[in-house]
């Protein structure tokens, strides 16, 4: 299924944005070898990044509607790369701090009015199609950022927030002068508020739920895993290493997703296979002492991740009523930021008490009983034809 140019110029974007988007993870590395403050002290700062992206969603969804997306997701990416620069010039905690909150608040900007755009033009019948591409999209950028992650992080950790600052930048140029402004479709008001709130939904709370113990594994994965290799005796920049290769896999991997029997698994189904396939990459970490073992346990978390993503985002678009996806999907986003704050002071204090063997196998087991959960997952009512719109390009 084709996506029109507008969408095809989002991905695009979103790897752009990608190339440089692996500073977040090595935020509490950064903190121990320059501040050398303590695990306990960088899972906080780190933690206090994560709260601050909640807000950032939910805001996000509020600008795309009063300002339209693209100034919504153009003044996102320039509020990032400040913010990134912020922390790169930072010269104690205290500043490095300061700038992750507002990095936090800026973080998130983005994402609603893009999702809200996939879904709307994807229509019902592609939107797995399209969310699977959109991962994609952030995988195929994520080559060449854990390549560069690898290479800058061994000449200093604070140029990758500058690479990082500089892809935001770019990104936002591109959307600025490529994405056109589009046709303002909802009321001075704002968007109709059919269904009522997103968060008196029981099924999307469901979802939420589900979505913030996945969330929890996938931020653990990235913000403390250096940290783990750095504990078996490897190199903290190594981790870029093992980004690389999540992320071949995943792009390497969409053609699976085509296959008849694995496009046709209902979405409980593919959604609990995908978690099975992320506990057998923990426990993968766990067992690895060296980088040859730690990249043959990414692979399989790689497949779990380009299951999970596409079909979980798209579950919800279908439960959202007509206008309010992109409330939905604004309210269902928040599970990262819940799991931002929980993933780093969790991860941090596991690793410090129990060492990185204990560490991943507890985060397999959580990937266990979120399979099992899915087999629970909500299924949305049969939806009609939805006529698509552009009114998430307006800006």
């Amino acid at each position: 299924m084709a996506l029109p140019r507008a969408a095809r110029v989002l991905l695009l974007a979103r790897v752009v944005n990608r190339l440089g988007a692996f500073s977040v993870p090595f935020l509490a590395a950064l903190l121990t070898a320059d501040f050398h403050t303590g695990l306990a002290s960088a899972g906080a700062v780190t933690a206090a990044f994560g709260l601050a992206s909640i807000p950032s969603r939910l805001l996000g969804g509020r600008l795309a509607d009063a300002l339209g997306s693209r100034r919504t997701i153009v003044l996102g990416l320039a509020g990032c790369a400040l913010a990134q620069l912020g922390l790169a010039a930072a010269r104690s905690l205290t500043e490095a701090a300061l700038a992750a909150v507002v990095l936090g608040l800026a973080f998130e900007l983005y994402e609603p009015p893009s999702q809200a755009l996939l879904a709307d033009l994807a229509g019902p019948a592609g939107k797995v199609h399209a969310f699977s591409l959109f991962n994609a999209a952030l995988a195929l950028g994520g080559i060449g950022a854990g390549l560069l992650a690898a290479l800058l992080g061994r000449w200093d950790l604070r140029l990758l927030f500058v690479a990082d600052a500089v892809s935001c930048l770019l990104c936002a140029a591109l959307v600025r002068f490529a994405v056109p402004p589009g046709r303002a479709a909802d009321p001075p008001g704002g968007p109709p508020q059919a269904g009522g709130s997103p968060w008196r939904d029981r099924r999307l709370l469901a979802m939420l739920a589900l979505g913030t113990g996945y969330a929890l594994l996938h931020l653990q994965i990235l913000t403390v895993l250096p940290l783990s290799l750095a504990a078996r005796g490897l190199h903290t920049a190594d981790a870029g290493l093992l980004f690389t290769v999540s992320a071949v896999t995943v792009v390497c991997g969409q053609p699976l997703l085509r296959l008849r029997r694995v496009a046709g698994m209902p979405p409980h189904a593919a959604l609990a296979t995908g978690h099975l396939l992320l506990a057998a990459g923990l426990l993968g970490y766990a067992a690895a002492t060296g980088l040859p073992g730690a990249a043959a346990a990414t692979v399989p978390c790689g497949l779990g991740e380009m299951l999970v993503m596409g079909r979980a985002y798209a579950l919800v678009a279908d439960l959202a009523p007509p206008a309010a996806t992109g409330r939905y999907l604004a309210a269902f986003g928040t599970c990262w930021g819940l799991a931002g704050v929980a993933a780093p002071l969790l991860g941090t204090q596991l690793l410090a008490r129990t060492g990185p063997g204990p560490l991943w196998s507890a985060t397999a087991a959580l990937a266990l009983v979120l399979a099992a959960a899915q087999l629970r997952t909500p299924r949305p009512p049969a939806a009609a034809p939805r006529p698509q719109s552009e009114a998430t390009l307006t800006g």
